[in-house]
């Protein structure tokens, strides 16, 4: 796997897309690239050692655990998404785990690194605010999901938002490049494991999802826009 990373590649990430190429030659030169093997652990919660994190290869899943030792899924990450990033602007600890759900490959930088980065570079700056701006957009909408919405209605979302961010096309339709535990999708819904494994019974006995190998594919997309947007 490589273990370098060049300005042309850190271009190419969504958030990054339009800095100058001087920037990005800087942000290439002070990175730090690491291959993480599956199952491993890029951070644990409440680590100090904090530093910003883009997953460049693979796919990780970002837990957290309460006072009580039960584990919920906060999200999944897919390339090009930054993330651990929030600590750095809060406490200093991480807030949750992010484990490796297959091999992966990420680049980081420490906090005096990207400070530094950011007073050379304002641009970058305002590309971290943009990120941040668009996961609090996000929370924001799982809340009101959370508020108004019928559990069917919340576990289409959920799928349908993990087909946008890791989705590709397959034979049976769009396969989500996660491997997906019907558990985190009942901790994305906010709901129960119950009802997310009756849910996503009953839509493969319909055809409108499959399942291979932990994989989700969503085989009739817009039936299932239909139930996000107006329930069973």
């Amino acid at each position: 796997m490589d273990m370098s990373v060049d300005a042309r590649t850190l271009g190419r990430l969504g958030f990054l897309q339009g800095l100058p190429a001087a920037a990005l030659e800087t942000l290439a030169a002070s990175a730090r690239v690491r291959a993480i093997p599956r199952d491993s652990r890029v951070f644990n919660q409440g680590d100090e050692n904090v530093r910003a994190h883009v997953l460049l290869e693979g796919g990780l899943r970002i837990a957290q655990v309460g006072s009580d030792g039960g584990e919920v899924t906060i999200r999944f990450i897919a390339p090009g998404e930054m993330f651990g990033t929030m600590a750095l602007f809060t406490d200093r600890r991480y807030p949750a785990d992010a484990v490796a759900l297959m091999e992966s490959r990420e680049v980081s930088w420490s906090e005096s690194e990207l400070m530094a980065l950011i007073a050379e570079c304002p641009e970058l700056a305002i590309a971290v605010i943009r990120m941040v701006g668009r996961r609090l957009q996000q929370v924001q909408e799982r809340v009101r999901e959370l508020s108004t919405q019928r559990v069917e209605q919340r576990v289409a979302n959920a799928v349908l938002r993990l087909s946008a961010q890791a989705g590709h096309r397959s034979a049976q339709g769009i396969e989500i490049a996660f491997p997906l535990r019907r558990r985190d999708v009942a901790d994305i819904a906010g709901t129960t494991l119950h009802s997310v494994s009756r849910i996503l019974t009953a839509w493969e006995r319909r055809g409108l999802i499959a399942g291979r190998q932990q994989h989700l594919i969503l085989c009739h997309k817009p039936a299932l826009e239909r139930i996000a947007e107006e329930g069973e």
